[in-house]
């Protein structure tokens, strides 16, 4: 899989026109199980085809139950400088209902050895909304990170997708379904004292102190171009977007024979007109109505027409011809941005 992921990356070397990487994220699946001579091979090979930028951000997934002091003492001696730990809860209850592999303590274990290895820009995920997660519990939850000074924090609500295992139980009744109105409570919550404790509310499920944004996944929200290299990982120029094959043997089959398996769209301006809104909506920054304009003058219309029932709602809120999303609205952010659809 190793020697695959450096060929795609000699394979796509022009797909982002030598513009410098600012940020490289390992991600998807457990990357933890890179040996550090893994990584270095494929840092050796981003290397040699792109630029890279001083200050760039390099980001590891892994979950706690993977972070070993021995497996962090490696990591410090990689290009990784950051790490998204998947903490979930700290709270055994909630961890056990979500099947976990590693308990609470394990979680808080690994997230001070990491500060002890000299990773201080640390990113945990926290879920709320679970069954077994009482109001009381998500309040500790968050003040339990702040206190262990994570720079950022990523704070999803729990979703049911379908054809998953939890959906199957949900149905048969086994696991409770997600009760909504104590979501959305556990989600103001989760706004007031992260404010409280100085971080930012830069993106809906994203919590950072200052200067701690993750450059990576803004560069998603901001719409700019990436390179995505491994079985299922998706790229986009801004025009275009394709994503691989998710099939581990014929993805390194096909890289052995010197191929790329992908598939490809071109976005429509509609299209592309309804990305912009559904990740920029989603940000502090907001949609900026130049930006929309750029599609025509039919999308400039037709947006503002379609943002006028939010205005009057205070759901949204316009400074400078730049439409963001006020507290009440970031509670209804998915729906609000499907109206505003093409």
């Amino acid at each position: 899989m190793v020697q695959s992921i450096i060929q795609e990356i000699a394979l796509q070397k022009d797909y982002l026109e030598s513009a410098p990487l600012k940020s490289i994220y390992f991600g998807g699946g457990t990357p933890s199980l890179l040996t550090q001579k893994d990584l270095d091979t494929i840092f050796n090979a981003i290397h040699k085809y792109h630029q890279i930028s001083e200050s760039v951000e390099i980001t590891l997934e892994a979950n706690p139950d993977d972070l070993s002091l021995e497996k962090l003492q490696q990591l410090a001696q990689t290009p990784v400088n950051r790490l998204s730990i998947g903490t979930q809860s700290f709270f055994e209850e909630d961890l056990q209902w979500m099947n976990r592999a590693h308990t609470a303590q394990e979680a808080k274990n690994c997230i001070q050895i990491a500060q002890d290895q000299g990773f201080n820009n640390l990113t945990i995920d926290l879920i709320y909304g679970t069954p077994t997660t009482t109001n009381e519990m998500w309040k500790q939850n968050i003040q339990t990170a702040i206190e262990l000074g994570i720079a950022h924090l990523s704070c999803y609500c729990l979703t049911v997708e379908p054809d998953t295992a939890l959906e199957h139980f949900v149905k048969k009744g086994t696991k409770e379904a997600v009760d909504e109105e104590k979501a959305a409570q556990q989600f103001e919550i989760l706004m007031q004292q992260a404010a409280l404790a100085g971080y930012e509310h830069y993106e809906i499920s994203n919590f950072a102190k200052p200067d701690c944004h993750a450059r990576h996944n803004s560069n998603y929200w901001l719409g700019a171009s990436y390179l995505g290299v491994g079985p299922s990982a998706h790229s986009f120029n801004g025009h275009s977007r394709q994503w691989n094959i998710a099939h581990n043997a014929k993805y390194i089959k096909a890289l052995q024979e010197g191929q790329l398996s992908f598939e490809k769209e071109i976005l429509t301006p509609d299209q592309q007109y309804n990305e912009y809104i559904l990740t920029a909506l989603r940000t502090k920054w907001g949609c900026e109505l130049q930006k929309i304009s750029t599609w025509g003058k039919g999308h400039e219309q037709y947006f503002l027409k379609s943002v006028e029932p939010y205005l009057k709602e205070q759901l949204i809120q316009e400074r400078k011809q730049t439409y963001t999303l006020t507290s009440k609205g970031k509670l209804l952010a998915d729906r609000i941005a499907m109206e505003l659809f093409i």
